[in-house]
């Protein structure tokens, strides 16, 4: 099942594993955003249901993007998402890339630094059964496996990472 509806001002777009909903609303109309994406959700549901399928409420994850001074003045912390509540947060990944509620990708950058150095630590012990030549090649891979994954989303960064 693959989409994309628009509807009021919603925008949903789905894929095999995934589904993201944006939409754009100014401070004063929050609420009235969150009663649109509550209908679209039952929507979805709906329409799911007809599949045999479900949203994990538990996956779920609401996302305000602003400029700080207007999300700092959003006060809705929580949203409801068919039976339950789902708590807003500061950042989100979505398809492998960490985007936090200014759009800036520090986020994605500290978490990529972080899950390299992790695995290069772990590949160390294995460096005394390896010749040098085969070790530089290991650790050249694998560098540029992780820096090439999503690397699009990091150009034109400004060099204050």
């Amino acid at each position: 099942m693959s989409f994309t509806q628009k509807s009021a001002q919603l925008l949903l777009s789905t894929g095999s594993s995934s589904c993201q909903i944006y939409g754009a609303t100014s401070v004063s109309a929050v609420h009235s955003a969150i009663d649109q994406l509550s209908c679209c959700l039952h929507d979805i549901n709906v329409c799911m249901d007809e599949y045999e399928l479900r949203l994990n409420a538990s996956k779920t994850q609401v996302l305000w993007l602003g400029s700080r001074h207007n999300i700092d003045r959003v006060m809705v912390r929580e949203v409801p998402v068919l039976s339950s509540t789902v708590g807003v947060v500061g950042s989100a990944r979505d398809l492998g890339v960490v985007i936090d509620s200014q759009l800036s990708v520090v986020d994605h950058v500290v978490l990529v630094c972080r899950s390299a150095y992790y695995h290069l630590r772990h590949i160390r012990p294995t460096l005394q059964s390896l010749s040098r030549e085969a070790a530089k090649t290991l650790f050249q891979a694998f560098i540029s496996s992780c820096l090439d994954y999503c690397n699009s989303v990091l150009y034109g960064v400004n060099n204050l990472l």
